[in-house]
């Protein structure tokens, strides 16, 4: 069991930090969000120009060209009205989750018989034809080719409602990155040496100051059965004793309030099946940038998290890091 308090103890601090933690998450969003969004929109418009040229501009969508280009299936869903979300086109066609998964990244179930495909095609393509958005492309209604203009609006509108699903990811990506950055160039400042999470056969060799990235960690469901739990950051404390546990630290970086709740169910399953198998002495904080307000933070305290804000990342001192 810890013997040292970070933060879930200083509740009169909580919403001072939520005010900062969320000015330096905007701060860092607004200042990288924008060359995000340009290269996120300049590929979507690419991928939208492709899928033009593929489908003779949406007056010819057919099994051979879907099964020759399968990745056009992002932009058809978006090109309808409304625009379709994955699962609903899947609801819609009656198709299965992973051919609609795999076709996105340009390939096809391999041990999918090639009568279910075209079958499971044909339905997407009737569902996606009936729901093509005639407002923002009103040369299918003539069944002819559009003006450069018509195709050019077309092009954009289409492009920016695929924008935000690329996006998205990138800023993800890039929130990982930054924290994880943060945190190495901490420890790298106390003395700390980073070890590649290949070269790592069992967390619990890792040497007395040394940290890694990204190292599996064993845990225990409810039912007993072993599972092995991606960890964000793993370090062995300089003075750690023989057999003494890495303190495992999880980067969570939030752009909004909505989330948090589902987060809060993911960090709770993760500490369980930690407990279930190390019991309470294992040390899981939390490494927090963005929008996570009181209400969130009552909840981690009750529930044993402690947390470090990444605005003020000297508090893992605390921590005896």
């Amino acid at each position: 069991m810890k013997k040292y308090n970070i933060n879930n103890k200083n509740t009169d601090q909580w919403n001072a930090d939520v005010q900062k933690s969320v000015m330096f998450y905007n701060d860092w969003f607004l200042n990288f969000a924008p060359d995000t969004y340009i290269s996120a929109r300049k590929e979507a418009i690419d991928k939208v120009e492709f899928a033009f040229q593929k489908t003779e501009c949406f007056n010819s969508l057919s099994i051979d060209m879907l099964k020759k280009s399968p990745e056009v299936i992002t932009i058809l869903r978006m090109a309808t009205t409304p625009p379709l979300a994955r699962d609903r086109l899947i609801g819609l066609a009656d198709v299965s989750k992973n051919l609609m998964e795999k076709m996105e990244e340009g390939r096809f179930p391999p041990k999918m018989k090639q009568k279910d495909i075209d079958e499971s095609l044909s339905r997407i393509i009737d569902i996606i034809n009936r729901l093509l958005d005639a407002d923002i492309m009103p040369w299918l209604e003539r069944k002819s080719y559009p003006h450069e203009m018509d195709r050019l609006l077309a092009t954009h509108v289409i492009g920016d409602r695929v924008c935000g699903s690329l996006s998205d990811p990138i800023i993800r990506n890039e929130q990982e990155h930054r924290q994880l950055k943060s945190i190495s160039k901490y420890l790298n400042g106390k003395g700390y040496s980073f070890v590649e999470s290949k070269d790592i056969e069992d967390f619990m060799l890792l040497e007395a100051g040394t940290y890694s990235f990204h190292l599996n960690v064993p845990g225990t469901k409810n039912d007993n059965t072993s599972v092995n739990m991606p960890i964000d950051v793993v370090i062995k404390r300089k003075n750690a004793k023989a057999g003494e546990l890495p303190v495992l630290i999880e980067c969570k970086s939030a752009g909004d309030y909505t989330n948090t709740n589902k987060r809060r169910k993911e960090e709770l399953t993760k500490i369980e099946q930690l407990r279930n198998k190390y019991g309470k002495k294992v040390e899981f904080i939390l490494f927090l940038c963005g929008y996570f307000n009181s209400g969130y933070l009552g909840y981690e305290a009750a529930d044993g998290f402690d947390w470090v804000w990444e605005h003020r990342i000297e508090d893992l001192r605390k921590a005896g890091i």
